[in-house]
């Protein structure tokens, strides 16, 4: 069934032909993942294969833990496992409905993402996204024993903005970000620049939760964002889906001793428990923390000819009791 719904979704990206979904796009995003990000691996709390990038993230120190199970056993035992998990793929699209990252354009017309220059707020650049579930492994059959990498799928399509009216409207969003008249303002915007400068150490700090970096602000959560560089304009879309999705209660926390028996609610989100990977039109060979600069990772990511719509790997934290 996973193999011919994938097949249905590869035969539309065939079909049309209005922006630059290819068959090839998916398997891109499989075989260009930066797999350094997953790490570092945390095993029984002993630290196992470092990375990288630094885990600020809470990690487990236990060597041993154990989670309800269904009678007659009741209590399982297992080992914490710690690392970052590419579950997610996100879209940042110039063209409305076009599924850049599995390479699906379903041809339709909607509100279509722009570049404008606005009076108040300066320059600022309008996308459409879409959060895909992602497994690689269990598309390519590997390591699906493992229960820490067990997804309920292989590929679906999770959420459109396309469909969203609170996306398209900053006062509509306001209905469920009301702290956006405490924090999107230009003093709390200061205080970002300290979240800014943290991210070129390769971590954020989840404190000043309504800063992106370099991306700017994270109120309101919607996909205008202000920004004159296109492709860190994309990236800052795609982190405002993220939070949108777990104030709207769509995304929960995979992290900390919570997760390892099931995940949980957060709709405040933490954003140094993500990772990004820029994978079309053009991947970036290495993964970045939300809110780094574009200058470090967006030169030469964007050719005339692909059209202005991008698409990005997100390695999320992932703690679990592994039986």
């Amino acid at each position: 069934m996973k193999k011919a719904i994938i097949t249905f979704f590869l035969s539309i990206g065939i079909a049309f032909g209005k922006c630059n979904a290819t068959p090839a796009n998916l398997m891109t995003g499989i075989f260009k993942l930066d797999y350094s990000a997953m790490l570092p691996l945390k095993i029984a709390g002993v630290t196992t294969l470092p990375g990288n990038m630094p885990d600020t993230i809470t990690t487990i120190n236990q060597p041993i833990c154990t989670c309800p199970a269904p009678p007659p056993i009741f209590i399982r035992i297992g080992i914490p496992v710690g690392f970052f998990n590419p579950d997610r793929i996100i879209d940042s699209v110039k063209d409305a409905y076009c599924f850049e990252g599995i390479g699906v354009n379903l041809g339709m017309h909607g509100n279509d993402g722009v570049q404008a220059t606005d009076t108040n707020s300066g320059e600022h650049t309008f996308f459409q996204t879409h959060m895909m579930m992602f497994a690689p492994f269990q598309i390519l059959n590997i390591a699906v024993d493992f229960a820490c990498m067990q997804s309920s799928s292989a590929l679906d399509i999770m959420y459109m903005t396309e469909l969203d009216p609170m996306w398209n409207d900053d006062t509509l969003a306001a209905l469920i970000q009301p702290e956006a008249l405490l924090f999107g303002n230009p003093v709390t915007n200061l205080a970002c620049i300290a979240d800014s400068i943290a991210t070129q150490t390769y971590h954020s700090l989840p404190e000043l939760f309504w800063c992106k970096g370099a991306w700017g602000n994270a109120y309101p959560m919607t996909g205008r964002v202000v920004s004159g560089d296109l492709i860190q304009s994309s990236a800052s879309a795609a982190a405002e889906l993220i939070y949108k999705l777990h104030r709207q209660l769509m995304m929960w926390a995979t992290w900390g001793y919570p997760a390892l028996c099931h995940k949980y609610p957060l709709p405040i989100w933490q954003k140094d428990a993500y990772r990004m990977q820029l994978i079309l039109p053009i991947p970036n060979p290495k993964a970045f923390v939300i809110g780094t600069t574009g200058l470090i990772w967006d030169s030469a990511k964007n050719p005339p000819f692909k059209g202005d719509n991008f698409s990005y790997i997100i390695f999320r934290k992932r703690d679990c009791c592994a039986f």
